[in-house]
């Protein structure tokens, strides 16, 4: 089985759901950090030019959005399932939850509490990145109400927990337990003593606990270079096609997140599954254009 490559960035909050993924299935996996702002010189020629972070190499095969790396994660390594059987939809709508809801107001809370702090040079990044203006002041406002949302979120979620259940599936974690945790791990990680505990959510501070001794699996570096050639190297993996896209095979296509961070990845059509599209041959791959780059598309 080629080796897992995760280009990630330790305070990378999308990064940890990844890496406590990684912990639940006990893989073993490669780190190749990236800078936490452009330029991304390493990252961008074996993408295409997308620039978000986490993205997930398996020899040739680049996956981005963390959406759809935890997907391709469970169909290669099927062991310790993070999407428990009868459990699956539960899964998928914890995560969607954790990532739009939840973060939000973790970014409110967080960047409106230490916005005075946080570097300019962040900011414009980040404002390019949304196309949006990273309004601090707005933030710092709106913080205190953000807080009183992360205590409903916590809430809500303890409600899984309160028949005794070790996480919000069961007795073994699953997507679930990734999604919502890395959340407040990002919380108590840059903002220490906002939401450290609660006390009157005892069954929610002890799942906290659990989630963080399962741990990120066995992790070892990578440099870029050899992250690039390990891509250079390898031959992607052949992927079907959805019958209603079956003429855009071979054919120059674009493709973009629908969110943030939309700098288009031009390239050939190479496959797509129910909620994922694929290109090869990336105008902007130089000598990696052998990989496939996967984008997470919602449909």
């Amino acid at each position: 089985m080629p080796e897992v490559i995760l280009h990630q960035y330790d305070s990378s909050p999308f990064s940890e759901k990844v890496r406590i993924c990684l912990g639940i299935k006990g893989l073993a996996w490669s780190a190749v950090d990236q800078p936490v702002i452009m330029p991304k010189p390493d990252l961008v020629p074996l993408t295409g030019g997308y620039r978000r972070i986490p993205v997930m190499q398996i020899g040739a095969d680049i996956y981005c959005d963390s959406q759809l790396i935890v997907r391709e994660l469970d169909r290669r390594f099927p062991g310790r399932p993070l999407f428990p059987r009868g459990s699956e939809g539960l899964a998928i709508g914890f995560e969607q939850w954790c990532d739009k809801g939840l973060f939000q107001s973790a970014v409110m809370a967080i960047f409106g509490s230490i916005g005075d702090g946080v570097d300019p040079a962040f900011i414009k990044d980040r404002e390019a990145l949304s196309g949006q203006p990273f309004n601090i002041a707005a933030m710092k406002a709106l913080a205190p109400f953000a807080i009183t949302q992360i205590k409903a979120h916590a809430a809500l979620l303890a409600e899984q927990l309160a028949d005794g259940r070790a996480f919000f599936a069961g007795e073994d974690p699953c997507l679930a337990d990734a999604a919502a945790y890395y959340n407040f791990w990002f919380i108590r990680t840059f903002c220490p003593g906002l939401a450290d505990r609660f006390a009157d959510l005892a069954n929610f501070d002890a799942w906290y606990d659990r989630v963080t001794a399962i741990g990120h699996g066995t992790r070892a570096g990578m440099t870029p270079a050899q992250a690039l050639q390990a891509a250079a190297t390898a031959e992607p993996e052949e992927i079907g096609t959805l019958a209603a896209e079956a003429d855009l095979t071979g054919k120059s296509v674009a493709l973009a997140a629908t969110d943030y961070g939309r700098d288009p990845i031009v390239g050939s059509f190479a496959g797509s599954t129910l909620y994922s599209l694929a290109v090869r041959e990336m105008s902007r791959a130089s000598d990696w254009s052998r990989s496939t780059f996967r984008a997470l598309a919602i449909r």
